[in-house]
């Protein structure tokens, strides 16, 4: 289970804490690559649950890795955001 990510970005972006529930009964692959010299990658298990930070504007796309990679869903970010205080409680 590795997650592969870049440095983090030197810009002024603001980043949101996000999460991303597999409810699929296969493996997927969860992957941020719309944002420049900055990627994120994870391979994410049926009913795991995937915590992640990313920029603002980032689009997290699911693929299938069965019959090579398939393109199955984007998400935008902000729509995965969670609060801080939803941590806390």
């Amino acid at each position: 289970m590795t997650t592969m990510a870049t440095q983090p970005l030197e810009t002024e972006n603001k980043m949101l804490l996000c999460h991303f529930f597999n409810h699929r009964d296969q493996v997927v692959i969860a992957r941020i690559s719309n944002i420049p010299n900055w990627y994120l990658e994870r391979v994410v298990f049926p009913a795991q649950r995937f915590l992640f930070e990313a920029p603002e504007e980032a689009v997290l796309e699911i693929h299938s890795p069965e019959q090579g990679t398939i393109h199955e869903d984007t998400i935008p970010c902000r729509d995965l955001s969670i609060s801080q205080d939803a941590l806390n409680n």
